[in-house]
């Protein structure tokens, strides 16, 4: 009877956990959503588009329940919400520095999400030179018997941003799996590292304004052209005919 008992027991955990983590899953599948809907209307309004690329993860039990014991959480799904707030986790990675609050400005328009906080590591970066934007973000997901409200986090930083965190990460992997200490002079050259990615970010950041700035004028003088080759009689259009421009540029020269 106790081992009937046990199993019981163990397989409504298993079904009670495997519940927990699919919310995370489905809030992240509907921010994922949300992000291509961004993509779509920008690219059809503006003809460009912010993002470069996605990317989504989540993370083990294993890993979740070895936090919890680190911030001596409660053992409990409850205590999990509460103390592990990047269960569920979303980096979105932008072509310029400008793009990153664009999108983090949309998303928090977004009515039915809730920011929960907010960590700007490029105005104010870590000593160790790390910079990116991270939000967490309440996202709504609709189960079939109730509505959970899922906490993710979301980190929007440049493809710069993005180069350099990922090269640090697998430097400082190496070390850890000797349980070596990173040495003094790698830290410093990593941090002089992020300092040239972030100033690569800034001067593509003025090239882009710059293009932008060029190209409205093109347009803005491409327009008021189309206007000087037409005449309005009446409420009625007319285009000037090509014979009369072209004397008029005859006598220009």
């Amino acid at each position: 009877m106790m081992n009937q008992l046990s199993m019981h027991d163990l397989k409504r955990f298993k079904n009670e956990i495997t519940r927990f983590m699919m919310t995370y899953k489905f809030a992240l599948d509907a921010m994922e959503t949300r992000i291509e809907i961004l993509v779509q209307e920008f690219e059809m309004l503006h003809e460009y588009n912010p993002i470069e690329h996605t990317k989504s993860r989540l993370k083990s039990p294993e890993s979740i329940f070895q936090k919890l014991i680190r911030k001596g959480g409660d053992m409990s799904f409850e205590g999990i919400r509460e103390s592990v707030k990047d269960i569920a986790g979303m980096r979105i990675t932008c072509s310029f520095l400008s793009d990153i609050y664009v999108i983090s400005n949309m998303l928090k328009k977004q009515g039915d999400l809730k920011v929960l906080g907010e960590k700007d590591y490029i105005k104010h970066p870590k000593p160790n030179g790390y910079q990116s934007l991270h939000l967490l973000i309440e996202v709504p997901v609709h189960m079939s018997d109730r509505e959970e409200s899922v906490c993710i986090e979301v980190q929007i930083r440049t493809i710069a941003m993005d180069f350099w965190a990922s090269l640090e990460h697998k430097i400082f992997y190496k070390f850890n799996e000797g349980n070596q200490a990173v040495p003094a002079r790698l830290l410093e050259e990593l941090k002089q590292a992020a300092v040239a990615a972030s100033s690569l970010d800034r001067q593509m950041e003025r090239l882009h304004a710059e293009i932008a700035e060029i190209k409205e004028e093109q347009t803005a003088d491409a327009v008021a052209s189309d206007k000087l080759n037409r005449i309005v009689i009446n409420n009625q259009q007319f285009a000037l005919p090509q014979a009369l421009l072209g004397l008029l540029n005859e006598d220009d020269v």
